[in-house]
């Protein structure tokens, strides 16, 4: 990775600021404050956003809302520029961020953006969710960072270094074991729990296996009786069936008897009609000729009817004319009553139009009354007549009845005489009937006799009937009896085969278990006596490599920096030992420069193992020093040049506040502070 340019609004002491980064080596060279490590800081957090911890506060400058830093990198050739932007609300928050490969431009989130960095600068997968460990120890890391390294306790510097160098895996490989080999002693109680009755189950396996036998041999047997039974009632059914259809022939003849019989009380019914009919017959032929009819007499009646009817009607015509006169003179009294009415208001004529005298009015009302008492008469006496014409019709109508009865009587008679022979002729069909019905009876009564015979014949049936009826319900009750006993058999047997399947499939299943359990604790063996082992030997020789290169390393930075009466080493846990003439030194009794010089030799030997390690990542070619010389002697200054001279990189960035540290690089990049706001000097 090469940075190429990075633009700053509002970070910091930075307002609006672009500062372009040659290659080569480059000093940022300035008085101390004036927001040179402020850029390196941008730096980091182009690449990697705000870190755990970080607050965005510290980047956005006090007095605004919105900031952004955009960076410039090349990426094996590939030009690269990443935008965050950071805005102030209830706190300062990233609000956007971009990603731009070349001519392709993208806005991702803060989280791809980072895993897109990591990506590009090909750090392993395992730092995605990790702080920026491999940037800071590989390109960037803080003078005093590197100081407080050394100082931390053994554990946590060890630790450290493990997350540092990507093999902390080793001891997350063996704690995650132990607690894999933890979970796997769980299992293997828990199976060893589960398979506890194992050979309890096995046994009561072969219990209900004996049972099952013992039940198949009680249903053979039981079958066997269950079929003779099933044979017997068959044949005592067929036998049934036998008996009856006698005892159903035996009761047609009881029906036919009773047919026959109804049939010969018919004909007796009928017999007994025909005699009463015959004697009724005899009878009336008797009495008809005793009468004596005389043709005369009838014409005789005829006539005096017809002379009663002109009398009655001549009465009626009589009695209709009187009706109509007592009409006539109601309504005659009706007229005179208006009349007198109206002549009682009159006062004036109507056709004189003169006054009508008092005495002329009641002499007209006089003649009203007399003509309506005159009227009243006249109906009194006509009333009388109507009575008495009523009266001589009534007689008459009975006179007429009487000769109507009589006509009737005469009629019947000639009946009667006419009736004579048609009754004779009937009376020697029913002779004749008589004698027919006589033989029907006598050959029913014949027909019931042989119909008795047969059903007596039949009748010892009923007894056999009753006796094979006991012997069948006995065998259809012992049948039923062994049915119900083969059905309880075949449900027990059932149910131990269904205890049996589930024991087989328990037995399986703890089988399986049991299998497991081999199988865990063959594992948990060799995880415990093999696999930790080899993990410990794998770390135990990196970490040895790792030292013995790191060593060397640091040994030969020191030695640099540092006159030669002191040497540095590394202890296995990374912690420098510092020796003068056979005697060590603590790193808390050195000097302020010669702590420096650890520092930076620690450093630049932990940047350089890393690198060699991990040679595919794409930092290899830049090295940031943030106050590299902080306490460095005159001497120790000078040593610096050839410190540069050694560092083989193809862009070294340095923030440093002394002067003499410009005349080593190739590049000087000036810083000024004026009214709170850094600017580049150009």
């Amino acid at each position: 990775m090469i940075i190429k340019k990075i633009k700053l609004e509002n970070i910091r002491s930075y307002e609006q600021e672009e500062i372009t980064f040659p290659l080569g080596s480059t000093v940022l060279a300035g008085d101390i404050g004036t927001g040179k490590t402020s850029v390196l800081l941008a730096i980091e957090f182009a690449l990697f956003g705000l870190q755990p911890g970080q607050k965005g506060s510290s980047l956005l400058r006090n007095d605004k809302n919105k900031g952004s830093v955009s960076l410039e990198i090349e990426i094996d050739n590939k030009n690269i520029k990443i935008e965050r932007g950071l805005e102030r609300k209830k706190s300062v928050n990233q609000s956007y961020s971009i990603l731009q490969i070349d001519e392709k431009k993208q806005e991702i989130s803060v989280t791809e953006l980072k895993n897109k960095v990591l990506e590009l600068l090909n750090y392993p997968k395992e730092f995605e969710r990790k702080t920026n460990f491999l940037y800071r120890f590989t390109v960037y890391t803080p003078q005093e960072e590197m100081k407080q390294i050394i100082l931390e306790p053994q554990e946590v510097r060890l630790n450290t270094l493990r997350h540092i160098f990507g093999i902390d895996k080793y001891k997350r490989i063996r704690e995650n074991t132990s607690l894999f080999i933890t979970k796997l002693r769980e299992f293997e109680r828990l199976y060893e729990g589960q398979i506890k009755d194992f050979a309890d189950l096995q046994k009561k396996l072969q219990e209900k296996q004996t049972i099952i036998k013992e039940l198949e041999k009680n249903l053979e047997n039981l079958q066997d009786k269950l079929e003779k039974t099933k044979a017997e009632r068959n044949k005592a059914e067929i036998e049934a069936k036998k008996i009856e259809e006698k005892i159903k022939e035996k009761e047609k003849y009881e029906q036919e008897i009773e047919k026959t019989k109804i049939m010969l009380a018919g004909k007796k019914e009928i017999f007994s009609g025909i005699e009463r009919e015959k004697i009724l017959l005899e009878k009336q032929i008797q009495e008809a000729e005793k009468i004596t009819f005389k043709p005369e007499l009838t014409k005789e009646i005829e006539l005096k009817i017809k002379e009663q009817e002109t009398r009655i009607e001549n009465k009626n015509k009589t009695y209709m004319e009187v009706l109509s006169k007592i009409q006539a003179l109601n309504s005659k009294i009706s007229e005179n009553e208006k009349n007198k009415s109206q002549i009682s208001f009159l006062r004036i004529c109507p056709t004189c139009f003169q006054d009508i005298p008092e005495e002329y009015k009641k002499n007209i009302l006089r003649k009203f009354n007399e003509n309506i008492e005159q009227a009243k008469k006249e109906i009194n006496s006509f009333v009388l007549e109507e009575e008495k014409i009523l009266n001589e019709i009534e007689m008459l109508k009975k006179d007429l009845t009487l000769l109507k009865n009589e006509i009737n009587k005469l009629e019947l008679l000639k009946m009667k005489l006419e009736t004579i022979k048609e009754k004779q002729l009937k009376l020697e069909q029913l002779e004749k009937q008589k004698t027919s019905i006589l033989e029907d009876m006598k050959m029913l009564e014949k027909e019931i006799s042989m119909l008795k015979e047969s059903s007596f014949l039949l009748k010892k049936y009923e007894n056999i009937y009753k006796e094979n009826k006991k012997v069948l319900d006995n065998l259809l009750i012992l049948e039923k009896g062994k049915e119900i006993e083969l059905a309880t058999i075949e449900k027990e047997r059932e149910l131990n085969l269904n205890i049996i399947e589930e024991l087989n499939k328990e037995i399986l299943r703890k089988e399986l278990t049991k299998k497991k359990l081999l199988k865990l604790v063959e594992l948990e063996d060799w995880l415990s006596n093999n696999f930790l082992s080899i993990i410990a030997f794998t770390e135990r020789n990196i970490m040895l490599k790792l030292k013995e290169e790191f060593s060397k390393l640091f040994n030969e930075w020191f030695n640099i920096l540092v006159p030669e009466i002191f040497s540095v080493s590394l202890d296995e846990d990374f912690t420098p030992l510092i020796e003068q003439q056979d005697y060590q030194l603590d790193y808390s009794f050195l000097s302020g420069g010669e702590r420096t010089a650890v520092a930076l030799a620690y450093r630049l030997a932990l940047n350089q193992v890393i690198n060699s390690l991990l040679s595919r990542i794409k930092t290899r070619e830049l090295v940031i020093l943030d106050e590299p010389t902080d306490g460095f002697s005159e001497q120790q200054l000078d040593k610096m040049r050839d410190v540069l001279n050694e560092l083989k990189v193809k862009q070294l960035i340095i923030v440093s506040h002394e002067s003499k540290i410009e005349s080593f690089v190739e590049n000087i990049i000036k810083f000024k502070k004026e009214e709170g706001v850094t600017k580049v000097e150009k």
